[in-house]
């Protein structure tokens, strides 16, 4: 069931996927999804978790930033090829066996670190909101609307009424790739909430 769903919303969006769809995927009634989930949030639940167990999560290093990161970019690689995923692991954090082999070893990972128990896991849920909100961007910079935004910005720019916006888009950009930003900032933050 919890495959069905997850195929459905690869394939259609989110919005795709109701028990009745999800059943008919399966060539079955909806009512007899009801019988191993109760509503349609227990079956995004399922299907957020589902999506932890893509993870390959080998023995930590003994470097505490390159293996969150590795998990990030890994989450990452995950949030993209699951497009609906990023917007529910911002808005429904929830963890089922699979999330909690996932903190497991994020923990682990930062079993070593002096912080405080609950900053560990402070930093657990920034690098899933950091690296969802980050995949979300991503996603929707690829659509006209971002286009329009960025005609707009360059708008303002060229009008001179905004001196600060002007100086920010005319500056030359840093020659580097998005997946170097995308480890910098996570660094910065996962460093910042760590102490």
């Amino acid at each position: 069931m919890t495959t069905a769903a997850v195929e459905l919303a690869d394939r259609q969006g989110l919005e795709a996927v109701s028990m009745r769809r999800v059943a008919a995927a399966l060539g079955t009634g909806a009512a007899s999804l009801y019988r191993y989930v109760a509503t349609r949030d227990d079956l995004l639940d399922l299907m957020i978790d589902s999506t932890a167990g893509e993870y390959d999560l080998p023995a930590p290093s003994g470097d505490w930033q390159a293996d969150l990161l590795e998990i990030a970019h890994q989450a990452r690689r995950i949030l993209r090829r699951h497009p609906w995923l990023p917007t529910l692991v911002i808005t429904r954090p929830a963890l089922g066996p699979q999330g909690i082999e996932l903190l497991e070893h994020v923990l682990d990972a930062l079993a070593d670190h002096p912080a405080e128990p609950a900053r560990k896991l402070e930093a657990f849920a920034l690098l899933n909101a950091l690296t969802a909100q980050f995949v979300q961007n991503e996603l929707a910079s690829a659509g006209p609307s971002a286009q329009r935004q960025s005609a707009y910005l360059r708008h303002v720019a060229t009008a001179g009424t905004h001196p600060h916006i002007s100086a920010l888009l005319t500056a030359t950009p840093p020659k580097s790739d998005p997946r170097d930003r995308f480890a910098t900032v996570l660094t910065r933050a996962l460093t910042g909430v760590l102490g």
